[in-house]
């Protein structure tokens, strides 16, 4: 995008910003940062079953980005804005990427979070225009945070 934002859309974009300072959805984005460190559909359910806090707080933070992403996609939100500032929601698809195709087939729904998947898509073009190699050294980041996670968790069952 080569236009400003408009004051709408800054307002928006503002408004969109302060929910993720409610209490709850910070706990709940602060225990899916640290916690969702799925590969399988087997593996969600297992770390965060429907009906369990820990379901519940993956609900928020995919219900919170999902129409986050959805504003965005329709335009309300100004894309570069929200790419310059807003780069959790391309984590939180990262994490949740490998079991989007089983909640898709078991809820017979296409269109699961394809707003979130939509921009997910965009913001790692737009990335790699402006930055190249910035996207491979969060996927490195991420799955370095993934292994250390799953070591911890292996250690402390031991």
């Amino acid at each position: 995008m080569d236009s400003k934002p408009t004051q709408e859309q800054a307002r928006l974009h503002l408004q969109v910003y302060d929910l993720r300072r409610e209490a709850k959805l910070r706990q709940a984005r602060d225990w899916f940062a640290k916690n969702y460190i799925v590969n399988t559909f087997e593996d969600s359910n297992r770390i965060a079953p429907m009906g369990s806090e820990a379901g519940n707080y993956v609900g928020m933070v995919i219900g919170y980005w999902e129409q986050a992403c959805a504003l965005l996609n329709y335009g309300l939100l100004h894309e570069d804005l929200f790419f310059e500032t807003s780069g959790e929601f391309f984590g939180v698809w990262e994490a949740l990427k490998p079991v989007v195709p089983k909640f898709r087939e078991l809820f017979v729904n296409k269109q699961i979070l394809t707003n979130l998947e939509q921009a997910a898509k965009r913001f790692e073009a737009w990335s790699e225009r402006r930055n190249p190699g910035h996207i491979a050294a969060m996927r490195q980041f991420m799955q370095q945070m993934r292994s250390q996670a799953g070591q911890a968790a292996s250690t402390a069952k031991a």
